[in-house]
């Protein structure tokens, strides 16, 4: 294994294979996003080749379009396969490509590796909440992050809080890590492909949460607090995007339990100018995670001028700072209580709305493009640990 790229330009290569579209969730967004904004600056001493599945060209053309790309023909479909082939056909396609350093986006390194390596760890969940995970991952997982972290050059996170946790739990020296938070760029927004109010059944004012149903992104205390807003005599509608997972029959079970069958749009995955324009028209988002290494959809919302209200747990305070509400995750009473005010009082919906804008304006994807390439220069001239 090489010690050094070769002085003045180093050629990277970025392991997409762990990224399904529109089934990775928020990882997605944040990295096809990082590499357009890479893509849009100057990084003449670098060489960038993507390594991708087959469903990645059709999803992303623009990204195939201004990078090198490999394309496995692998669906991804099979999580198991996808594993494999990172240690095969990747291993062969960097060394064909001459690759320099491998960036592995998808949190854990081969097994086989003949590449130096830098690692992109988004966050820590599957250490610091177990029981969010299945058996099977939650094991792969506990070992596959900490040898990760061992064996790689640099380990880059989205936020603050992020790299703290990769520095604290697995003990990766403070100078071999980086922060690369995702940025908001409003020439990014597309239009809707339809009328969302015809398309979705939006026929009256609404909260929005763009979340999987995955245990700790915690839809069932957002809807306890929506029943409440509807018994306050609040005419409105809860929204939920995205795609289903383990929690879904829990939550279509609540929503009838409930009574709001007639009062929740569960819409799935939406199109960027759908989501871009639910952002603008809703009286907030409801963001109610329990854990998130950053929480990009808050910067969308903010970008988009609707006011946000969060959970004060884990990434979230350090991007909403003081331009939003925060509240415990687990109080429902809490949540009801700030989205009633917000249905109820324009003044400080107006106020969110431009201390938003404000906030969205200090992150930008140009930084975190600049972000990521710093941290490949300096990998590429680091020695392994």
């Amino acid at each position: 294994m090489s010690a050094r790229a070769p002085a003045g330009r180093a050629h990277v290569g970025v392991n997409l294979l762990w990224l399904v579209p529109s089934v990775v969730g928020g990882s997605e967004e944040y990295t096809t996003r990082l590499l357009a904004a890479v893509a849009e600056r100057p990084h003449d001493d670098l060489d960038i080749t993507l390594f991708v599945l087959r469903p990645f060209v059709d999803a992303y053309p623009e990204l195939v379009d201004a990078f090198p790309t490999d394309v496995c023909s692998l669906s991804g479909r099979s999580k198991a396969l996808r594993i494999a082939a990172e240690s095969t056909w990747l291993l062969a396609a960097a060394r064909r490509r001459r690759v320099h350093l491998l960036h592995h986006a998808g949190g854990t390194i081969p097994m086989l590796r003949a590449t130096p390596t830098i690692l992109s760890i988004h966050d820590l969940q599957p250490l610091l909440m177990p029981s969010n995970f299945t058996g099977t991952k939650q094991r792969y997982l506990s070992r596959r992050l900490p040898a990760s972290a061992a064996r790689t050059r640099m380990v880059i996170s989205p936020s603050e809080f992020s790299r703290r946790t990769v520095v604290d739990m697995l003990h990766v020296p403070e100078e071999r890590t980086a922060v690369v938070p995702p940025g908001y760029t409003p020439a990014l927004r597309e239009e809707p492909e339809c009328d969302p109010r015809t398309a979705f059944g939006i026929d009256r004012p609404f909260f929005l949460y763009p979340a999987i149903t995955y245990p700790h992104k915690n839809h069932l205390v957002l809807v306890r607090a929506f029943a409440q807003v509807v018994d306050q005599g609040v005419d409105a509608l809860l929204v939920l995007t995205h795609r289903p997972d383990v929690m879904e029959d829990e939550l279509q079970k609540l929503v009838i339990e409930e009574g709001l069958a007639d009062r929740v749009r569960r819409i799935g995955h939406v199109p960027r100018g759908d989501l871009d324009w639910l952002y603008g028209n809703a009286i907030a988002l409801t963001f109610v995670s329990r854990f998130e290494g950053f929480g990009l959809p808050v910067l969308e919302a903010m970008g988009n001028r609707c006011p946000v209200i969060a959970a004060n747990a884990t990434a979230l305070p350090d991007v909403v700072g003081d331009a939003g509400i925060l509240v415990d995750p687990d109080d429902v009473q809490g949540w009801a209580t700030a989205m009633l005010e917000l249905a109820r009082d324009d003044e400080r919906r107006a106020q969110l709305i431009e201390a938003g804008a404000a906030r969205v304006g200090t992150f930008q994807w140009a930084t975190s493009a600049s972000a990521l390439t710093n941290a490949y220069r300096s990998a590429a001239m680091m020695t392994d640990r």
